[in-house]
């Protein structure tokens, strides 16, 4: 199965990752790009979800509530902290766009452990991570240190070109707290100009899975297991939301063997 997904369309919904094609067991991401007065809704049945506004602007009834509009940013790349809104399983949301959009829907399976609520812009702040041509800025959306989710940990990050992300590599694929624990994840990929391109590595110790994959504008690339580096070229910047679940929602990863002597020890 290829970890490679192309959109299937440049309007309305344009993914659809479900853990049923993915061939993995927690983590959705679906992508709605739409035009101003639009509208998107499902219900999350038995599942978490996290609305990201990539881009644009619109009007969020989710859980019963009226949230009012969302969003800020016509262009990720201005970098501004994301608004986003959290619904917990057995419930339902719709939004009604004031301008273009682009929301992403993160999925996994919910608990009913958390209520509704806004995430961001408040509290986000652009962090830098690594140095030299290993660094990259992140907005964490819901990681681990933020209680918002049962299952979900979300979080994007912003690449500069010529630099490398994800890096050093790492895997998260085995249940094996605290010393490791098993996360799937998605990327989804956006580049700057839109025309560019990036790499992404998808590849195991054993080497029983190695897939190197030319990402594109709205690609999203999958990680079922093993090290997942990303790499921008010399003038193209890249931007990815990642979407992690698995059956413990905590982040503990191991280093390659090849890089591990880059470690913080």
């Amino acid at each position: 199965m290829s970890l490679l997904r192309r959109p299937f369309g440049t309007h309305g919904k344009v993914h659809e990752i479900t853990p049923q094609s993915a061939g993995w067991r927690y983590v959705g991401f679906s992508l709605y790009r739409l035009r101003a007065g639009e509208t998107a809704a499902e219900a999350t049945g038995d599942r978490e979800v996290v609305l990201v506004m990539v881009e644009g602007k619109a009007r969020i009834r989710a859980a019963g509530q009226d949230w009012g509009v969302l969003g800020e940013r016509m262009d990720v790349f201005e970098k501004t902290p994301p608004h986003c809104l959290y619904v917990p399983n057995g419930e339902g949301w719709e939004a009604v766009t004031e301008t273009d959009c682009t929301i992403a829907v993160c999925s996994a399976p919910g608990r009913g452990g958390h209520a509704a609520r806004r995430i961001g812009p408040e509290g986000i702040a652009l962090t830098q991570r690594g140095e030299g041509s290993n660094t990259r800025f992140i907005n964490n959306i819901a990681m681990e240190a933020e209680d918002f989710c049962d299952s979900l940990l979300v979080t994007e990050v912003f690449t500069p070109a010529g630099h490398w992300s994800s890096y050093p590599s790492h895997r998260h694929d085995e249940d094996d707290f605290p010393r490791i624990t098993y996360l799937e994840e998605t990327y989804y990929h956006r580049l700057n100009p839109r025309d560019g391109w990036a790499v992404q590595r998808v590849y195991t110790d054993d080497g029983s899975l190695d897939e190197t994959m030319a990402v594109k504008d709205g690609d999203v690339a999958l990680v079922p297991r093993g090290h997942h580096p990303c790499g921008a070229p010399h003038g193209f910047e890249l931007y990815y939301l990642n979407v992690m679940a698995g059956p413990r929602r905590a982040w503990r990863f191991l280093p390659a063997p090849e890089v591990e002597h880059m470690m913080p020890r």
